[in-house]
């Protein structure tokens, strides 16, 4: 509740300053940039032209930029330090009353886009509405990147099994040694691989075919 407040209390703010600022930043367009310069010479603002395009463009932009929300740090940022030059150099020795040409007007200006510089301009506008669009395209990648809950396996140790017979009774059976086990008769017994001509056996050609298939081939047993 608290963030919708605030994001309606900075799209009112924004587009109150930013209409502000368009509207001196039009009105000295209107007059020309060499009246505007020539007033910023009379209040001793150094490099008049240059000073008088550079509050023009930033005026007439800046606040264009305000009301759509777009680019809001970088436009209260440039506006700001307008503000800071045209107190200091014009309005400052005036004091504060804007009838008596004070910096009370560029003061408030000034604070407000100092606020805009720090907390940004709310989701109300294109800045907000694109970092939303960003941040659930972040979130979702993250999203298929995370395995699946449910299917990480957990590895099992194997079962002790002195522990499962502790007794020699419950014992497992020992299995017979190799010269105990029983021969099979002469013609139960696997004959050796016959070679083909070229030294090839079937197993040697059954690898070539699983070559050429581009299929895995079955490991060699050892000693052959």
């Amino acid at each position: 509740m608290k963030r919708v407040v605030f994001d309606i209390a900075a799209l009112i703010a924004r587009v109150v300053i930013g209409v502000i600022f368009l509207a001196h930043g039009w009105q000295k367009w209107q007059a020309g940039l060499g009246a505007t310069a020539a007033m910023f010479g009379q209040s001793g603002v150094p490099q008049p032209q240059l000073a008088a395009a550079f509050t023009t463009v930033a005026e007439t932009v800046g606040g264009i930029l305000l009301i759509l929300g777009l680019l809001v740090r970088p436009a209260a940022l440039v506006l700001l330090i307008g503000m800071i030059g045209a107190a200091v150099f014009v309005h400052a020795p005036n004091g504060i009353f804007v009838q008596q040409g004070g910096w009370e007007l560029v003061g408030a200006l000034g604070a407000a886009s100092l606020l805009f510089l720090a907390l940004g301009g709310g989701r109300f506008g294109v800045d907000g509405i694109l970092s939303g669009v960003f941040r659930r395209r972040a979130e979702r990648r993250a999203a298929e990147r995370e395995p699946v809950a449910g299917t990480t396996t957990v590895d099992r140790p194997a079962p002790d099994t002195k522990a499962a017979y502790p007794d020699e009774r419950h014992a497992v059976p020992r299995q017979p040694a190799e010269h105990e086990r029983p021969q099979p008769a002469e013609h139960e017994r696997p004959h050796p691989a016959e070679h083909r001509p070229g030294g090839l056996s079937e197993e040697d050609m059954r690898d070539v075919d699983a070559v050429v298939n581009d299929q895995p081939t079955r490991p060699k047993p050892p000693n052959r």
